[in-house]
């Protein structure tokens, strides 16, 4: 996949600044795909240029005018390439898993404060990411929601981003209790 998958799929909901899309990438296909917001800059550019997205200024008296971006029928018929194709494996790439391969010889006590960063990062991001759901929800259960929704889309990776960060969380607690036994048996530095 691509940042330019990533970007056509988050225009599916609408005309959007490239303000907006970069908050709405954050809270959405940040859960899967990270970019940054001039990634994102470049990117819309690139789309546009290449026909798979429009651009628009909308003039404003008080502030710099803005660019709305939305999906051309080429942009669709790309989305819809992309949805078509089978999906490369998923791979880790965690650099923090390498240094943790690498514990018993380097400097356990700064691993062990990444660890313990790790674990506070996703729980802060598994916090925003319940209460994303909760206002998904509304009120209703799982079950009515998937009901009354246009689309479930955004549901579904909502949930993928929740799985990830309760998987980094228990890995991360689990972890921190392995190194902490093993200091207080003197195993590592």
């Amino acid at each position: 996949m691509s940042l330019r998958d990533a970007v056509l799929a988050a225009l599916i909901d609408g005309e959007s600044c490239g303000y907006d899309l970069a908050k709405s990438f954050d809270a959405s296909v940040a859960n899967f795909w990270m970019a940054t917001p001039q990634q994102l800059y470049r990117e819309l550019d690139r789309l546009a240029g290449q026909g798979l997205i429009r651009a628009r200024v909308v003039h404003q008296e008080r502030r710099p005018n803005k660019r709305l971006y939305s999906l051309t029928e080429a942009g669709y018929e790309a989305i819809q390439q992309f949805t078509s194709r089978a999906p490369k494996p998923s791979v880790i790439r965690d650099e923090l898993a390498v240094k943790l391969l690498a514990v018993d010889f380097g400097n356990a006590p700064a691993v062990r404060d990444f660890m313990v960063e790790r674990l506070q990062r996703a729980t802060a991001k598994l916090q925003r990411y319940e209460r994303m759901r909760a206002r998904m929800l509304d009120g209703r259960d799982e079950e009515e929601h998937l009901a009354q929704t246009k689309r479930v889309g955004p549901y579904l990776t909502l949930m993928r981003g929740i799985s990830f960060e309760q998987a980094n969380i228990r890995w991360a607690e689990r972890t921190l209790a392995i190194l902490e036994q093993r200091q207080g048996a003197g195993s590592t530095r």
